[in-house]
């Protein structure tokens, strides 16, 4: 069987540079699908900590202008697998994040900076690079989707995967940028990049993508609807079969509580109960009181999407039945301050970390109880596969990747020894007040407690699965183009 070859077209990817859950997937695939025959080379913007880690790296190509400014292709390695890395300073040699300045302002320049990224990743993918050459394109979200566009409108036969990790963000820019974009004329369209009058990036590739992924089931769904397609539903029902819902993986060998180094009791499904030393050292670590009842944790962005306005309503009722809350997190300024205040008004029942500490997410998915996941929309969601690694019940909202992974405890999936989690069937106070209530009920029964703990680390979330279905949709392009 030949091994393909595909260019995985990424604005982060771990361990080099992440803000979300596009790195942990961008970082895993190449190792998730090379047991089924495809070999990815992943290109990442040359950002500082990017090119640190490449050290000293061979440079295969320079472009004298990339929509306006030089560039060079350098070559290094993702873990095992072939990396390439756009460096072009004047896009991203920059202090801050990959999108934002320190001060989290959106660099006024985006579309020029990952536009120049998906040319250069489409001339690259497309073979125009001496000594590459590559049988697809997989670029995911707004920041790749010019990819698969240049591509077209280059005439390439090359097929081309487009992955929607959020359809919230589009990248969309005004009529003003496209002439710098190096694109034809023809291409400014209604079936091109053209979107209300301007250029959507996200819009662009999936126009012009052989194929279209989103990172669960359900959200494939979702997406084809106006309550979750954000303005690109009918692009989406017009792609019809085209459309595949792919549930994310995890790295299992990152997410392990058998052999994780941050916790302060290493655990397993047969270990079940040295778990609550992890607990014990939470509750220090946050200065939470310490004792049996249940402790809620929550790792995410503080946003509307994740429900956070919502959860701030219920803290005063969760406390109420008993319930400790830690929180690690940033985002909305006034939702941050309200965390601040639901922990004055809590002292030793609500504590909050401002930020991000992968370590510390580590410690509170070993620690916590329950991980509170109440989104209102969620492609995928990485924090409840976590949670169900590391015994931490998720509870959970009934949408995208969430109702595809946690099997809320009905008395039909309890009996049945199946309930992983909790769900809740609407972002409300009261649903998610009730869903609150009858996870503490459950806390309060040992027995049936640990028997969703262990259905949860029992559940199969590694990467084999899903890799085989990317590899699989891949070969299928392949062989039709």
């Amino acid at each position: 069987m030949k091994t393909l070859k595909v260019l995985s077209i990424a604005s982060e990817a771990v361990p080099l540079i992440k803000t979300g859950g596009l790195a942990d997937v961008a970082g895993a695939l190449p190792a998730a699908v090379a047991p089924h025959g495809v070999a990815m080379t992943t290109i990442l913007p040359g950002y500082p900590k990017v090119l640190a880690a490449l050290g000293k790296a061979k440079a295969l190509h320079a472009w004298p202008s990339l929509l306006g400014e030089p560039a060079r292709l350098l070559g290094g390695k993702l873990g095992e697998h072939p990396l390439l890395v756009v460096d072009a300073p004047a896009y991203f040699q920059r202090d801050g994040g990959p999108y934002a300045d320190a001060g989290g302002r959106d660099w006024g320049d985006n579309w020029r900076r990952f536009g120049a990224f998906a040319r250069a990743a489409a001339d690259v993918a497309a073979g125009a690079i001496k000594g590459l050459a590559f049988d697809l394109a997989h670029a995911h979200d707004w920041q790749a989707a010019m990819a698969p566009a240049y591509l077209r409108y280059a005439g390439s036969a090359l097929p081309s995967v487009m992955t929607i990790h959020n359809m919230a963000f589009q990248g969309h820019y005004g009529a003003d940028v496209f002439p710098a974009l190096g694109l034809p004329r023809e291409a400014f369209a209604i079936d091109g990049v053209e979107y209300h009058g301007g250029v959507g990036f996200l819009k662009a590739g999936l126009e012009a993508a052989s194929a279209i992924t989103t990172v669960s089931p359900t959200y494939a769904r979702e997406i084809r609807t106006a309550e979750f397609g954000m303005g690109l539903e009918g692009l989406i029902r017009s792609r019809g079969e085209r459309v595949h819902g792919i549930v994310n993986g995890i790295d299992t060998r990152e997410w392990n509580p058998e052999a994780d180094p941050a916790l302060a009791q290493r655990f397993g499904l047969r270990t079940l109960h040295k778990r609550v030393a992890n607990k014990r050292a939470l509750e220090a670590e946050f200065g939470l009181d310490s004792h049996d009842g249940p402790l809620f944790v929550v790792i995410t962005r503080l946003t509307w999407q994740k429900g956070m306005d919502v959860l701030l309503e219920v803290i005063d009722h969760l406390v109420g039945m008993g319930g400790r809350l830690a929180l690690l997190g940033s985002g909305d300024a006034a939702m941050e301050a309200g965390f601040h205040a639901a922990a004055a008004r809590h002292p030793g029942k609500v504590a909050v970390r401002m930020g991000y500490d992968e370590a510390l997410s580590h410690r509170m998915q070993a620690g916590g109880d329950a991980i509170l996941v109440p989104s209102r929309f969620e492609p995928c969601g990485l924090t409840q596969l976590y949670g169900l690694a590391y015994g931490c019940v998720p509870v959970v909202s009934r949408t995208g990747g969430l109702a595809d992974t946690v099997v809320d405890a009905n008395l039909a999936a309890l009996a049945a020894g199946a309930a992983t989690g909790v769900q809740c069937n609407a972002v409300t106070y009261g649903a998610l007040a009730d869903a609150i209530d009858r996870t503490i009920a459950l806390h309060r029964q040992p027995d049936t407690w640990r028997a969703i703990q262990r259905a949860g680390m029992k559940s199969d979330f590694s990467w084999g699965r899903s890799g085989k279905a990317y590899a699989d949709l891949y070969a299928s392009l392949v062989e039709a183009a």
